[in-house]
């Protein structure tokens, strides 16, 4: 029998193992192994250890760690904005994926948002094209706002796209 989930915030040390993670769960062979994978739009990478430490470090930022055993398993970022809080670099191991552990994660960053920080709001942006994962957004209750922010084409820190289309949509759920 499996142990429980624990959650805790991420420290400087988690860098490493934060970017690998993400890395795996979004580009490259290794994240074919999953649904959420990006290696069709984007090539190169997803983030880098400066992108994590910013995050980590960013005042009204924490990124939390969901672990078994103390194998690092999935992780998302919460960021608190004006009555709303931000959801992003959410990473769930490519093998892991499918069996519940993303919507474990999310609820608990739900949780947090709405009971720590008191956000009405829990937004996001997604790749327009990502309409699986889109989907799988809807189904845990956010919503499609038509609000849309280009891709930073040439921008290497944010992958090198693989088509020429690319756009972010924002999602957004009530707390």
């Amino acid at each position: 029998m499996a142990s429980e989930l624990t959650f805790r915030t991420a420290g400087p040390a988690d860098i490493p193992a934060l970017v690998a993670l993400v890395e795996s769960a979004y580009r490259g062979e290794a994240s074919r192994v999953g649904w959420t994978t990006e290696a069709d739009l984007l090539a190169g990478r997803r983030t880098d250890t400066e992108g994590v430490a910013d995050v980590i470090a960013r005042e009204g930022s924490v990124v939390l760690l969901a672990e078994r055993d103390g194998e690092l398993l999935a992780c998302c970022q919460l960021e608190r904005r004006e009555g709303t809080a931000y959801f992003g670099m959410f990473s769930v191991r490519p093998e892991r994926q499918g069996g519940g552990l993303g919507g474990e994660v999310l609820a608990r960053a739900e949780r947090l948002a709405r009971e720590e920080w008191g956000a009405a709001e829990l937004e996001m942006t997604v790749i327009e094209q990502r309409a699986d994962l889109i989907a799988w957004y809807e189904r845990r209750g956010f919503s499609r706002t038509g609000e849309y922010s280009p891709f930073p084409y040439g921008d290497e820190r944010f992958g090198v796209p693989l088509r020429p289309d690319l756009r972010f949509e924002r999602l957004a759920k009530s707390l």
